[in-house]
């Protein structure tokens, strides 16, 4: 800790001095951090936030909240508001109803005195508040953890039959030497060209003829290899010598305990890279579960985030609410891990 925090506040300057690139510096660095979690913080910010406070113009950073009091003779809360103008100007008045330009309002400590005030006269008091029923109507309305099980559960196992899958293919194209090996690969690498969008329908078409419409399996198997992945892995086991798979097969060891007990564990920066991009590949996936999936016990997070958009009205506070939740997961496992994908792709393309 002591070596990271002189590395950060290490500068050019003497006796304590910052030099001119020293400024240079620091600006860039907080104007990245301000460009990169920005947006993020105020998706947060925004989401604890009321409706009438998302739509206000201009906008302001901190959710506000409308004071309320409770006056004898009213059955909910009244709002609080400050008087301007006029003989209660100063004072603060509790309104009780609003018709155009014109407010009824009565003081807390007179609720049978009704006064008549304009609308101009009148100030909100507000103060700063996080409206947390924007996340807990998310558990009422909907089966919030329901989809939070078919997004872990599709993310997984596709994961991990990606890793299987690309992982051997990787192994074939890097360690054995057979006929068409070349073209195998220029062939493998040039499907990357491919746009997903021109495969749609093939694949909806062939998920269909296999019965496997409306499951979560039907959103697994269709990515189940991936050339980027075959790709990746196999430029990093050519760099794993020969002798070792050699010397392995001497001592009667089989090709595929050489695969699982030499290749792979040689191979975990590469395969830890490409748990990560898929990981985040299949969390955040969208057009895929929604061509696929049909009934709403089988929606995935992504696809119940749209239900919250309609045609003539969408429900910012709970989309934002569910936004930040769906972001949580995938921002712990990108937090915890990246450090692997600089490393495993430095050493994947360095090698």
């Amino acid at each position: 800790m002591a070596s990271l925090w002189s590395m950060l506040t290490a500068t050019r300057g003497r006796n304590g001095r910052l030099h001119w690139t020293d400024w240079a510096s620091y600006a860039y660095l907080t104007f990245g951090i301000l460009l990169m979690f920005g947006p993020v913080v105020w998706l947060v910010v925004s989401s604890f936030k009321t409706p009438n406070e998302l739509d206000r113009f201009p906008p302001r950073f901190l959710p506000y909240v409308q004071e309320t009091v409770e006056v004898e003779g009213f059955s909910d809360p009244l709002q609080v508001y400050t008087v301007t103008e006029g003989d209660l100007a100063g004072e603060h008045v509790a309104q009780t109803r609003r018709a155009g330009t014109r407010a009824e309002v009565v003081r807390p400590d007179a609720p049978d005195d009704r006064i008549r005030l304009r609308t101009d006269q009148l100030q909100a008091v507000e103060r700063v508040g996080f409206t947390t029923s924007n996340y807990t109507e998310l558990f009422e309305r909907f089966t919030f953890f329901r989809y939070l099980f078919n997004s872990t559960f599709i993310t997984v196992m596709a994961t991990l039959i990606m890793l299987l899958v690309n992982s051997m293919a990787a192994f074939a194209l890097s360690k054995y030497e057979f006929r068409g090996r070349t073209p195998v690969l220029l062939l493998i690498i040039a499907t990357l060209m491919i746009p997903q969008t021109v495969v749609l329908v093939p694949l909806y078409l062939l998920v269909t003829q296999m019965g496997l419409y409306n499951s979560l399996w039907g959103v697994i198997i269709p990515g189940a290899a991936t050339p980027t992945g075959v790709f990746l892995l196999r430029q990093y086991m050519v760099t794993i010598p020969d002798e070792i798979l050699d010397a392995a097969r001497m001592d009667k060891a089989s090709e595929w305990k050489i695969f699982w007990r030499i290749i792979l564990p040689l191979s975990a920066p590469a395969i830890a890279v490409l748990a990560i991009l898929a990981i985040m590949w299949r969390w955040n996936d969208f057009l895929w579960p929604l061509i696929v999936l049909s009934e709403n016990e089988k929606f995935t997070l992504q696809i119940a985030l749209f239900s919250f958009q309609g045609e003539f009205q969408t429900n910012w506070p709970n989309l934002l609410a569910m936004t930040v939740l769906t972001l949580l997961p995938i921002a712990c496992v990108f937090m915890f891990l990246q450090k692997y994908i600089a490393t495993g792709i430095a050493s994947t393309g360095g090698k």
